[in-house]
């Protein structure tokens, strides 16, 4: 068995120095590794893992690995619609990238790792709690199919990080298929520095869009790209009822994955309005709202790309806009396969949608949990008999209004009925999702220096499709009292 070893290159740093800064983490008093992603570790490089100590330095910043040379990046960004024309990776650090047998270039980005020159007066740490969040929904994510980065290690660092109060610091180890985002293109366009701009644009597209490097218009094509991924990928977060809590253009992945996850939630109790983030509080990042977001977050980024457009300035306006209006036609569609999954109709069901509108307003009248009802009618497709429907029922408030809607899907339902359909609506519908309450458990053990209730948590919620005994028990929806009903970012 051979030790894995991960073989560092540094293509960004090829860009434009005003891309990024050559920054070393802070090393930190004593780094005690509490998980490492050894099955995403060995898909980069390697068989086996060195041991805790050597992880430990690697992925606190102490000692980082073998070959990396570490930088911050820099980019721009709105945040709740408001711009920041300087942000930056003020509490992470890119150790440089990846290229795994298979010839797919990642970041390894460590998360919590000091002060950089883009910090503007923060400490550069991270606390305990964030971390633990983020590597437990991340991997859920990549879990359930939905396109994310992933988490590859976590470590204590023996410190206290002040924010309302003392908690314990930590470090995340993040793989990203890239962290270049709307707010990178938005920086490069703030400068004016057109050649900047242009080798931003031609490395993302070598990097994540090759296909459209020989389009009539490469430009206009990797917007088109962008925007189909995009689209795809909030339609994937809401068929999980995935509440990101702070889409602003600094948080939005050019590669089209989930990026940052800092007050994130999954919505429990279905509430198109729902939003937990505590900074959110006009809602602006609620569940809908998200695809409005998404579209709105990529026509900065289509400004940002306007002038490596062809034709005068009101030419390159038009091609963009009508580019950008095509969202919703991208959104509509993918939603429409995951509504046909989700209901176990047939792909090209025309009345998948319309079910799926007509589930949420029972769900919302009725106070239904959403996970819950999702895979109680996931098992009523599977055994269609008295005993299911009324496990089904009983989630409502209103059950004499949803028992009509039921009739009208086991009708459109027979229609569909195959083994196939019905592990594509299972693979749809997870049992187990990382819920507010069992998260918060988990850190509060945390902080107690007990991580077993992470690893167990982390164990089932990998599994989301697996029906246990044990991870039944995790996926309990919260009583009254064990509800969480805001969630914190941790900068």
């Amino acid at each position: 068995m051979e030790l894995i070893v991960l073989t560092f290159e540094a293509s960004y740093t090829r860009l434009p120095e005003m891309l990024w800064s050559t920054c070393q983490p802070t090393p930190v008093k004593t780094p005690k590794l509490i998980a490492f992603n050894t099955e995403l570790a060995v898909r980069l490089g390697g068989d086996e893992p060195p041991d805790e100590a050597t992880l430990a330095g690697w992925f606190s910043g102490n000692q980082p690995p073998p070959g990396a040379e570490p930088v911050a990046l820099a980019y721009a960004g709105h945040q709740f619609g408001n711009f920041v024309p300087q942000l930056g990776d003020g509490r992470a650090v890119l150790l440089g990238e990846v290229v795994d047998p298979q010839g797919q270039r990642v970041d390894v980005q460590l998360k919590g790792s000091g002060r950089t020159p883009y910090s503007r007066g923060g400490d550069g740490r991270a606390p305990l709690g964030p971390v633990l969040r983020e590597y437990l929904v991340s991997e859920a994510m990549a879990a359930m199919g939905v396109p994310t980065t992933r988490a590859m290690a976590a470590v204590t660092t023996g410190e206290r990080v002040v924010r309302q109060l003392a908690e314990p610091g930590a470090v995340l180890t993040r793989v990203a298929a890239s962290h270049i985002r709307v707010g990178t293109f938005q920086f490069a366009a703030l400068h004016q520095d057109h050649a900047a701009l242009k080798a931003l644009a031609d490395h993302v597209i070598e990097r994540h869009y090759p296909e459209v490097a020989g389009a009539k218009s490469p430009y206009l094509a990797l917007f088109e790209a962008v925007l189909k991924r995009q689209a795809r990928l909030v339609a994937k977060w809401m068929g999980v009822g995935f509440i990101h809590g702070v889409m602003n253009t600094d948080n939005m992945s050019i590669a089209g994955e989930t990026l940052d996850y800092g007050p994130c939630a999954f919505m429990e109790q279905f509430d198109s309005q729902k939003a937990y983030s505590s900074v959110d509080t006009g809602k602006r990042y609620a569940f809908s709202n998200q695809p409005v977001i998404a579209q709105w977050n990529l026509a900065r980024f289509a400004e940002c790309l306007l002038p490596l457009l062809d034709g005068d300035q009101e030419t390159r306006v038009e091609q963009a806009t009508a580019s950008l209006r095509r969202f919703n036609d991208t959104f509509d569609l993918a939603w429409a396969r995951i509504s046909a999954d989700k209901l176990g109709l047939a792909e090209e069901s025309e009345q998948a949608a319309q079910m799926m509108a007509a589930l949420e307003a029972q769900m919302q009248q009725g106070r239904m949990d959403m996970t819950a009802t999702f895979d109680a009618l996931t098992q009523l497709a599977r055994q269609p008999d008295d005993e299911r429907r009324q496990a089904l029922l009983v989630l409502t408030t209103t059950p004499e209004a949803l028992a009509p809607w039921i009739d009208e899907w086991q009708h459109q339902q027979q229609a569909s009925q195959s083994e196939e359909r019905w592990q594509a609506m299972r693979h749809a519908n997870p049992v187990i999702i990382p819920r507010n309450h069992r998260v918060q458990e988990v850190i509060d053990a945390a902080y107690d220096g007990d991580f077993a209730p992470f690893h167990k948590l982390l164990g089932a919620v990998v599994q989301p499709f697996e029906a246990s005994t044990e991870a039944r028990r995790l996926a309990a929806p919260a009583s009254d009292s064990e509800q969480v009903l805001r969630t914190f970012c941790g900068t």
